[in-house]
């Protein structure tokens, strides 16, 4: 069925097609559309969950966790404030190896107060265990939230499905709603390997040791490591069922591109139409949009950049005192494989302020023109004095 809907309501559609016996929620701006909508189908006796209206995100997240050791699939969803809440259940979380699904609507964080877009409270939690998603529109959206479900629990690790704030959760768009029976069929019934049982009495999360708390970091490290994988066979099992898939990466353009663009998110739909009018002039540039940040896909990315002459990142986040996340990463995952391609950090979104296509064609622009990129991050791209172009 073809709808038009908001980001927002796309994440709720796409939760409600995965059948979560439990939801719990807290209401927080720009997120609470998801929340209001699965409350309106609780309300209408369709939505098949039990709703738990809970006083904090630290309690939905609690609740979340409690309810998956059951047994049972569970969904929750924030933002911003309410991510960093949650930040001390999240290590739990993935620790207790319960594959909740979260959809985290981007936004900045406090203070000063912002309302808008930037990824920072996501790539805050980066170390917490969690699996992260970042969507490009609105049937992303929907679609992610169904294969998220899918790929933790085979891996057994929880999932962030990120949408940002009112360029995907409050911007509309046409979206296909698959038909419940083909997502029963994609995604069957959870059952856990283990769980709480009354009639089979366990216990979870005591005291160890230190050398059997070292065998649980590195089992749930394996489990990330084994999520790269069940990524691509769920996209590609998605894509052959419903005619969509996405992939670890999103490679446009790169056969023969010199200069390679990389960002995540809703920046990589502005970056194609700007590529676009770049190649019709003649210059060779593509860009690469990272989807699935965690696991980051290192092997991926290196065979995806191999042949770049110059990368350029652009990061909507600042690490104080660093530079973009993404960025980081990046060069991280290059420094041992490939050696001798500069690689350009621009920061540029922060708050929610619009990267236009003009934006992108003069970030190309910088790092076609510059030789070695700076130490720090570029923050101002108009000051070209400063950049020594």
């Amino acid at each position: 069925m073809r709808m038009f809907l908001t980001g927002n309501h796309a994440a709720a559609y796409g939760a409600r097609l995965a059948r979560p016996q439990v939801i719990a929620a807290y209401p927080i701006t720009p997120q609470s559309p998801i929340y209001e909508k699965l409350s309106e189908w609780d309300g209408q006796g369709v939505l098949g969950a039990r709703m738990m209206r809970v006083e904090s995100e630290h309690s939905a997240m609690a609740a979340c966790i409690s309810a998956s050791l059951t047994g049972v699939r569970t969904f929750t969803a924030t933002a911003s404030q309410g991510l960093a809440l949650m930040h001390e259940l999240l290590h739990f979380a993935s620790g207790m190896r319960v594959p909740i699904v979260l959809v985290n609507v981007n936004r900045s964080m406090a203070g000063p107060w912002s309302f808008w877009s930037e990824q920072t409270d996501s790539l805050s939690q980066r170390d917490t265990g969690w699996l992260q998603f970042y969507v490009a529109d609105n049937q992303e959206a929907l679609d992610t939230v169904i294969q998220a479900f899918k790929i933790s629990e085979t891996v057994l690790l929880p999932t962030i499905v990120v949408l940002e704030a009112f360029y995907i959760s409050h911007f509309m768009e046409p979206v296909e709603v698959p038909d419940q029976r083909l997502i029963d069929e994609f995604l069957p019934p959870f059952e856990p390997p283990f769980k709480l049982d009354t009639d089979n009495p366990a216990s979870f999360c005591q005291v160890v040791s230190q050398s059997q708390y070292a065998e649980f970091r590195i089992q749930r490290h394996m489990a990330m490591e084994d999520a790269l994988e069940v990524a691509e066979v769920v996209d590609r099992e998605y894509r052959e069922r419903f005619g969509r898939g996405y992939g670890l990466l999103e490679c446009y353009r790169l056969e023969d591109a010199d200069t390679v663009l990389v960002t995540a998110a809703t920046i990589g739909s502005t970056a194609r139409v700007t590529i676009d009018a770049l190649r019709e002039e003649g210059r060779k540039v593509g860009m690469v949009r990272i989807r699935l940040f965690r696991p980051f896909p290192k092997a991926k990315l290196i065979e995806a950049l191999n042949h770049a002459k110059k990368i350029a990142v652009i990061d909507r986040n600042l690490s104080p005192g660093q530079e973009g996340v993404f960025c980081e990463e990046l060069k991280s995952a290059l420094y041992s494989r490939i050696n001798g391609i500069p690689v350009f950090g621009f920061v540029l979104g922060l708050g929610g302020t619009n990267v236009s296509p003009l934006h992108i064609r003069k970030v190309f622009d910088i790092a076609e023109k510059m030789n070695d990129a700076p130490l720090k991050p570029i923050v101002n791209i108009e000051d070209e004095d400063a950049l020594g172009i």
